[in-house]
């Protein structure tokens, strides 16, 4: 495992419950340039696969406030953000964006 694959989970871990960043922000906590957020997904995906599997893909989202969703995923993902608290407009966007973004120092 690399050390910027190694950021990549430790950054997704820590993001807390209520909140969410985006694939660009954890790749910039981790070290990595501007093209560095199309690996988060693939990255986060194989450590699921070998057993991580506390990462929470739910507070993952896109830049614009876009979450991603799938009708296999749909039930689970919006009980887990109304859990949260997590506010979805009829768009899938989190509509309260600005105010719950979790930025890594």
């Amino acid at each position: 495992m690399t050390i910027f694959t190694e950021r990549v989970i430790r950054a997704a871990l820590s993001i807390p419950r209520g909140r969410v960043t985006t694939y660009g922000r954890i790749a910039r906590a981790a070290g990595g340039g501007g093209m560095s957020a199309r690996s988060v997904t693939g990255i986060l995906g194989k450590a699921y696969d070998a057993g991580e599997t506390r990462i929470p893909f739910h507070r993952i989202i896109y830049a614009d406030g876009k979450v991603w969703v799938d009708d296999a995923h749909r039930a689970k993902r919006m009980k887990l953000y109304k859990e949260e608290g997590v506010m979805l407009d009829k768009g899938d966007r989190v509509k309260n964006f600005a105010d719950i973004v979790f930025d890594f120092k």
